[in-house]
């Protein structure tokens, strides 16, 4: 069997680590708990961290959440489709929003449902994802402010997540001077600027972030560690909190040469032949895994003595060279993970989820 694990200790140590940063600048944050896809272990294991503000783009995510701990405040972080504002109402008690009709309708189902309903307005800065134009947000705001039951309590923006625009102290001094014209023009205070996620840290930590900028929204970065602008793993934090395993099902010594007539896989890839490789062998490990639950490009061997041959639907291939660990069958392969493999891995059912330590 293939099993997913995070380690307590570690994602403990990457937490102390941004609060300590975080609370240094004043900012407040929350944890994306979407990579989780509604594990309640795991979410269990965030809520016990002390982390009082949850954010997903799955609904049925944050009943998960409300149902370990109501008093857990939960942000749903994409544009709400109409059709699950009930929900949404009653499971979310922040979301961030980009469409004037969504926010009647859910205006009017926080009214029937009694509750006052908090609203971050994205502003688009770049990224073309989700987000109002800037020139239109004084007259977007204009028509929001005094929905009942509604109370926008916030700008944000996303950057990074479509095109890989990166955050700039020039985009998020703007983002803050948008803030600042609102707050003049309609007499009202806006308490949050949330224009901070995992890309930003770095920026934070050089001093590069505008001081009206208070509210950070961090998943990759707590859970790999990760300086989002090198690649490489911040000081001080962990990037192995989620580790992967696969289980050795057969283990050969073949050919490196494919032997046939070449065409496309069934993943549509064409193989060349390196003529240098004729006559050549190696061990080659067959995983109980496959491209159902993760892509290879998304796993990083622990061992840096195997290369990734291949994989097809259920099955990966690595190989081994001499296999100078002399790995058997029923060992197991172990991994660090990149966030989408990670995230392909939590979604799938056939995947066991632990926890370590």
């Amino acid at each position: 069997m293939a099993e997913i694990a995070i380690s307590r200790k570690k994602l403990k140590h990457n937490h102390d680590y941004l609060k300590k940063l975080f609370d240094h600048h004043d900012i407040q944050w929350g944890v994306v708990t979407k990579l989780l896809c509604g594990n309640q272990l795991y979410i269990k294991e965030i809520i016990d961290l002390g982390v009082k503000e949850l954010m997903d783009s799955r609904i049925s995510n944050l009943r998960t959440i409300k149902r370990i701990d109501p008093t857990v405040k939960t942000i749903y972080i994409k544009p709400p489709p109409r059709r699950s504002i009930r929900s949404l109402v009653k499971y979310a008690d922040v979301s961030m929003n980009t469409d004037l009709e969504t926010l009647k309708l859910i205006s009017k189902e926080a009214v029937r449902q009694d509750k006052i309903h908090e609203v971050i307005i994205m502003v688009e800065m770049g990224e073309l994802r989700e987000g109002v134009m800037g020139e239109d947000l004084v007259n977007f705001y204009s028509q929001v402010f005094e929905l009942p039951n509604i109370e926008i309590i916030g700008f944000g923006t996303n950057l990074n997540c479509l095109y890989g625009v990166m955050p700039s102290r020039d985009k998020l001094i703007q983002l803050s001077l948008y803030k600042q014209i609102v707050e003049v023009q309609f007499k009202r205070k806006i308490k949050l600027l949330s224009g901070g996620t995992s890309v930003t840290i770095p920026m934070l930590a050089k001093q590069q972030v505008p001081p009206g900028l208070n509210h950070f929204r961090v998943g990759e970065t707590l859970y790999f560690g990760a300086n989002l602008w090198t690649g490489k793993t911040i000081k001080g934090m962990k990037d192995d909190v989620i580790t992967f395993k696969a289980e050795i099902i057969e283990l050969l010594e073949k050919p490196v040469v494919p032997e046939g007539n070449l065409a496309e896989n069934p993943s549509g890839e064409s193989y060349e032949i390196n003529t240098d490789d004729y006559g050549k062998t190696s061990w080659r490990a067959l995983l109980d895994v496959g491209l159902l639950d993760i892509g290879p490009d998304f796993l990083i061997p622990v061992d840096k003595n195997m290369e990734m041959a291949g994989a097809s639907s259920d099955i990966l291939v690595i190989d081994l060279g001499k296999n100078p660990k002399n790995y058997q069958v029923g060992d197991f392969i172990k991994f660090k993970l990149k966030y989408m493999g990670a995230l392909r891995l939590f979604s799938s059912d056939y995947i066991i989820k632990r926890l370590e330590d």
